[in-house]
């Protein structure tokens, strides 16, 4: 009774402007009325503006007055200097919020809650996130996230209800025809009444709106006969409230006629993290006008305890009551509030019920019993478990169900149908795996059913799929079965051990072999690999070998267990008559990684040696020479890591050679190219020449014949260490026979198709002895054009 009291004499005095309204907008962190704490800070523009306190110079008092700079305007009132919103004030402060203009008319306070999700954690919040591992946030602080415009009703756009009470400042829209002609808008004064020409004052306050034309008629009627009546609600009436306890944002706000409890909740940001959100109450003189739960609205929809505030309104935020956190397979997890003892049932429906895969068998409820003691309670959702009694500081933990199959055996890896299947009595791997077909994949039909590859054509083109494509094609359709090896995997019931079971898919699937069917269990898992998975014999791949060029059946060709490249040409019907079988180049993918291996190693260490080189040689010559050399040695470095080989295979063959016995009896890998060309009729010069350029070559001429058509080397050629790439793929150098060419490669005899490669003279030393001999680079590649251009350069 004595707070009731106190809060009418509050009130009253609030309206009579004996308490300045500045009072009650303290700082935050403070609590006007000592019935709450403020968590928070109201918008300027949210409430009508309060007159502001006396200052401090008013009172005769000259606080020092400092910047920001020099002090810290959260924690100093005196203190002028921006504040950031997101951080909350320290203590009390005397600093006012600047004034503002009231809200428009008809309009709702519509704070926004910005800064919630910065919330500091509960003690039950961090309790409960120890002890279920995750954050659980409490229940229906979301809904104060944002505040929605339904909530905001404003003057013209919202039906006003029949049952709303007329009061002192509303306006009403008379319309009167007949006997009189009247059509004016009319305010209700102070005192609760309109005044009408002719009839004198009619008393309105406390007339519901629904009964309000037949008021009026039955007033006006007794001076008039005759006549129609509509009235409609024009401008409506502001009011204050006042929100205290444990609101976001305590204090008086002006607000709509039309508001009811819950705008004027939502106004004040909602209960604060220590508020209740089920015992929000409304009192209205010294009575108790409604009590709502919030838990009704946001479970229910239920906004029967809602109501029409009216002017001096005090809502109070009582302390939040007893909680309870329900975690784990819910469908919303989070902290509950009790209103009265709860069954875990309840309470779990509350909580949106239990997820698709929620367990019945088992839930935990850790408790604090005595407040000293900490205990797990464990049972079964069943009708007796559902009826268990939940206290304060619960926390209730529901499991998701094992994803554990008591029936099912899973058949896995290249089939056609992955997935789990029924296991029964006697179940074998033939059950599984009916026949060889089940073995081929989605994968393989579709890309058995592509038409080609490449993008997309005009009706004016055609789609050319290259032997390159056509063989990747090829390699993607093809089953590629492991047929000697698959695997049952098994988890030993007895110590929980893996246990794997392998046995011959061929004989199984093939066969038939009722040894190799073996029995199946429960919980069992096949898998069947491809040979991609598990690399097979090389005799047991599929190999598909190109052949291009001079053939006489050019084409895509599957080689046979162990098949060499000789036996593979004879099958495909040996070379045209045209065929350089000198020239022929086999490249090879697992050459073409061991080639690059060695350039990217011959590179480092070529880097490596000629940075060690200029360090030695920084004291004998100048800062620019030491720069351009430096540079110049970095450039050649970095051409030869464009350099990508090809993978090309030096066949040994003889220049003279021809037909298929000239070829070796190399067996042959999968994804093997062998080109043959045409008899070449030219000889390159590259490099360090005047003229690079190719030339007709002439039987018996010599290398230097060739250096003279391209204008011998330039100034910078370093024609001692010239070298001949022949069409083969050897490089014939100075260096590779012993005895013979002293002088250079330019007495030997040249070939057709040969490549005279003349490097650029580089100045002598420790670095000239790190490049070794360019015909050492260049026989650890398959020189292509590309390679040679970078050479070149």
């Amino acid at each position: 009774m004595k707070t009731a009291r106190l809060l009418v004499a509050l009130v009253l005095a609030f309206s009579l402007g004996i308490i300045p309204l500045a009072a009650q907008t303290q700082s935050p962190g403070t609590d006007p009325l000592g019935l709450g704490t403020q968590e928070g800070s109201m918008s300027a523009s949210d409430v009508q503006a309060p007159s502001p306190a006396p200052s401090a110079a008013g009172r005769g008092e000259a606080p020092p007055v400092r910047r920001s700079a020099e002090c810290d305007p959260y924690l100093d009132p005196n203190c002028i200097g921006a504040m950031d919103p997101s951080r909350v004030p320290i203590g009390p402060s005397s600093v006012q919020p600047p004034s503002t203009p009231s809200l428009p008319q008809g309009a709702v306070a519509n704070l926004g809650v910005k800064g919630l999700e910065h919330e500091e954690l509960t003690e039950f919040q961090q309790f409960a996130s120890d002890a279920v591992g995750t954050l659980l946030p409490i229940f229906g602080r979301s809904l104060f996230t944002a505040v929605p415009s339904t909530f905001a009703p404003v003057d013209g756009g919202v039906a006003v209800s029949s049952d709303y009470v007329i009061g002192p400042g509303d306006e009403l829209y008379i319309q009167v025809s007949g006997q009189i002609n009247f059509a004016s808008r009319v305010p209700v004064d102070r005192s609760g009444q309109i005044y009408f020409p002719k009839v004198g004052t009619i008393p309105v306050a406390g007339v519901r709106y629904g009964e309000l034309a037949d008021y009026l008629k039955s007033n006006i009627g007794r001076v008039f006969r005759n006549f129609d009546l509509a009235v409609n609600l024009g401008r409506l009436r502001s009011i204050q409230v006042l929100v205290v306890g444990h609101a976001r944002r305590p204090g008086s706000y002006t607000i709509s006629s039309l508001s009811t409890l819950t705008n004027a909740i939502f106004a004040s940001g909602g209960p604060s993290v220590r508020g209740s959100m089920r015992r929000i109450q409304v009192r209205r003189g010294e009575r108790m006008v409604t009590e709502l739960d919030l838990y009704d609205l946001l479970l229910g929809g239920d906004k029967t305890k809602d109501v029409f505030l009216q002017d001096g309104d005090v809502i109070f935020i009582p302390p939040v009551g007893p909680q309870v956190a329900i975690a784990g397979s819910v469908n919303v997890p989070a902290i509950y509030e009790l209103k009265n003892a709860a069954a875990l049932e309840t309470q779990v429906a509350a909580a949106g019920g239990l997820t698709t895969v929620a367990s019945t068998q088992k839930v935990t409820v850790e408790r604090i019993e005595h407040r000293s003691v900490r205990v797990v309670r464990e049972m079964a959702l069943d009708s007796a478990g559902l009826k268990f009694q939940l206290q304060d500081g619960d926390i209730v933990r529901i499991y998701p169900i094992v994803p554990r199959f008591e029936n099912a055996v899973t058949l896995r890896g290249n089939v056609a149908q992955p997935g789990r299947f029924p296991w029964h009595e006697g179940m074998k791997i033939r059950d599984l795996i009916p026949n060889k077909e089940f073995l081929l994949t989605r994968k393989f039909w579709q890309n058995q059913n592509q038409l080609g590859e490449g993008a997309a054509v005009t009706s004016t083109q055609k789609e050319r799929v290259t032997s390159e494509a056509l063989h990747s094609q090829i390699k993607r359709s093809a089953p590629e079965i492991n047929w000697d090896y698959a695997v049952i995997q098994r988890v030993n019931a007895e110590d929980l051990t893996t246990r794997l079971i392998p046995f011959n898919l061929s004989r199984v699937v093939i066969e038939n072999d009722v040894s190799e069917n073996l029995p199946l269990l429960p919980g069992d898992i096949v898998t069947v690999f491809s040979q991609e998975d598990l690399t097979v014999p090389t005799a047991k791949t599929s190999k598909f070998i190109r052949l291009e060029g001079e053939f006489k059946s050019p084409g895509i060709y599957q080689s046979a267990p162990g098949e060499t490249l000789r036996s593979l040409v004879d099958r495909a019907g040996g070379f045209t008559p045209q065929a350089y079988v000198f020239g022929a180049q086999l490249t090879r993918e697992s050459a073409r990684i061991e080639q690059q291996q060695s350039i990217d190693e011959l590179v480092r260490n070529m880097d490596a040696e000629l940075q060690q080189a200029v360090v030695a040689g920084s004291g004998s010559v100048d800062a620019a020479t030491l720069q351009a050399q430096s540079q110049q040695r970095k450039a050649l470095v970095d051409r030869f890591r464009q350099i990508r080989p090809i993978g090309r295979v030096v066949l040994e063959i003889k220049p003279s050679d021809s037909g298929t016995g000239a070829l070796p009896e190399l067996t042959l890998e999968d994804g093997d190219r062998l080109f043959v060309p045409y008899k070449p009729t030219t000889v390159s010069v590259v490099g360090s020449v005047h003229s690079p350029n190719s030339f007709i070559f002439r039987p018996g001429t010599k290398i230097d014949n060739y250096l003279k058509l391209a204008g011998k080397g330039t100034r910078n050629a370093d024609l001692g260490n010239a070298f001949i790439i022949r069409v083969d793929g050897s490089v014939i150098s100075k260096r590779t026979q012993s005895g013979f060419w002293s002088g250079g490669v330019e007495s030997a005899r040249a070939l057709p198709g040969d490549v005279v490669v003349v490097p650029v003279k580089i100045n002598r030393g420790a670095w000239i002895r790190a490049l070794r001999d360019w015909s050492q680079l260049a026989s650890q590649i398959a020189l292509t054009a590309a390679s040679l251009a970078v050479i070149a350069q």
